[in-house]
């Protein structure tokens, strides 16, 4: 019997919705306070937000009429934000209790800066301490590996979140060293790990980490960035635990949606959050079952409210009801991001997350990055960078038979338009451990940092 996900009687409890409303009724009542919410988010926005003041201004000033009028609002994208984030506020400058500098895509990219209020953190805290309970139990341990060293960082406040359920929480900090995050996950006596995906595979990966296994970890969330089913099978293979995703970013307040027991898409945090999934050629809203951009806007954010922002993260909303009985919506999970994908040719096109499912399946492969490049002939060359674990058999043999199975890569080859990819092996793995940025494929002469959102 799968469990009710935790966030349903959160929700229902937030929006002042009985147990006994279900089905249609349900939908409308939450849509109804989302509506309210939205109406009451434009007009504080309007009056308090420089930035909405005038990027508004062409609206009419009447309130909307039904959640179907949103389109007519026009977006907002991390460009707006990272021109001039200050003009977002809407409350004094003293009223801020924690800024987020987070650096944009390129070495030379202008940073962007959210602001955040007490009372935004406690909705944050709020959040983690409801969507833990499906992964932990009171007295259990918790190790983060996650920033946490900073007063209300996004590792502070989940250990905040989960001491509210009786759950201790090691802070450890992203991986620098999986061996010795292994060993401190182990002095823990954790129970569950949160951590970045590869970053967590590496200290599966590691002698000590593997040494874990037989239920010691009963579960593991992953979190920051998109997460390739391979790494999600190989933890559960390595340590025989449950493995859960969230999705969330800076922006949203650090938290968007999580798993339930099913593991199948995410349950979203809509008494805060109004989501929606458009084109990202035509920004018309998709229809539910239909892959497209996500977008959010917030509906209780004091600080800084963002009103239609666009996250570029590729996913859908799903159709069919959760096998947990939950009457929420889904979000498939996450796919990557429509600006990491790179158009080989007209026809074929190359994601980071086709690459993922097909290298992260070698045992001895802990990351990698790959850069694009103009060759010879004016063909398109692939460079991959791998860091193995140490001691492992990886051979450059075996990562070029992975890549012969992503098709893109494939089909391109056979066609003469891509040299056969060159593969070089890192013995410094710093690059793949350290940090919370994005992974994304590079372009030779870009930066390899890419967005660095801490969720």
């Amino acid at each position: 019997m799968i469990a009710l996900t935790p966030l349903e009687p959160w929700i229902r409890a937030t929006v002042r919705i009985d147990r006994h409303t279900t089905g249609g009724a349900f939908d409308e009542a939450l849509k109804a306070y989302q509506l309210q919410r939205v109406n009451e988010v434009i007009g504080y926005a309007r009056r308090s937000s420089p930035f909405y003041r005038r990027h508004l201004a062409p609206l009419p000033v009447t309130p909307l009429s039904s959640l179907s009028d949103i389109p007519r609002i026009p977006f907002t994208t991390p460009a707006d934000v990272a021109s001039d984030p200050s003009r977002f506020l809407a409350v004094r400058q003293d009223d801020i209790a924690r800024i987020v500098t987070l650096r944009t895509s390129g070495s030379t990219g202008e940073s962007k800066r959210l602001f955040f209020t007490e009372e935004d953190l406690e909705l944050t805290v709020d959040f983690f301490h409801h969507g833990m309970s499906t992964l932990v139990r009171p007295g259990q341990k918790v190790a983060v590996l996650l920033p946490g060293e900073t007063p209300d960082s996004v590792g502070d406040l989940l250990a905040r979140g989960l001491q509210r359920m009786d759950v201790q929480a090691s802070v450890l900090g992203p991986v620098a060293d999986p061996h010795r995050a292994a060993e401190s996950i182990a002095s823990s006596g954790a129970h569950c790990i949160v951590g970045i995906p590869t970053q967590v595979l590496a200290v599966a990966r590691s002698t000590v980490g593997a040494a874990m296994g037989n239920g010691r970890i009963e579960s593991v969330l992953l979190s920051t960035d998109y997460v390739p089913q391979s790494i999600a099978e190989t933890l559960e293979d390595v340590w025989g635990c449950r493995v859960f995703t969230h999705y969330g970013m800076t922006e949203m307040g650090l938290g968007g949606g999580v798993e339930c027991e099913a593991r199948d898409g995410y349950h979203l945090r809509e008494a805060d959050l109004y989501f929606e999934v458009v084109d990202p050629e035509t920004g018309e809203v998709s229809p539910d079952g239909t892959i497209g951009e996500v977008v959010f806007t917030t509906l209780t954010r004091r600080g800084m409210p963002l009103i239609r922002y666009r996250t570029g993260d590729i996913a859908r909303i799903m159709r069919q009801p959760c096998p947990c009985g939950s009457v929420l919506r889904r979000m498939e999970r996450v796919k990557g991001r429509w600006s990491g994908a790179i158009r080989l040719d007209p026809d074929c096109i190359l994601t980071l997350p086709a690459i993922d499912e097909e290298l992260f399946r070698l045992p001895d492969l802990l990351d990698y990055r790959v850069t694009v490049s103009k060759g010879s002939g004016g063909r398109r060359q692939l460079h991959f960078d791998v860091h193995g674990a140490e001691g492992g058999s990886l051979t450059a043999c075996k990562v070029l038979e992975r890549l012969n199975e992503v098709q893109a890569l494939r089909k391109c080859m056979d066609n003469g338009e891509l040299a056969i990819p060159s593969v070089r092996f890192s013995a410094d793995g710093r690059w793949t451990t350290t940090g919370v940025a994005k992974r994304k494929i590079i372009t030779a002469g870009d930066s390899a940092v890419t967005q660095n959102r801490a969720v």
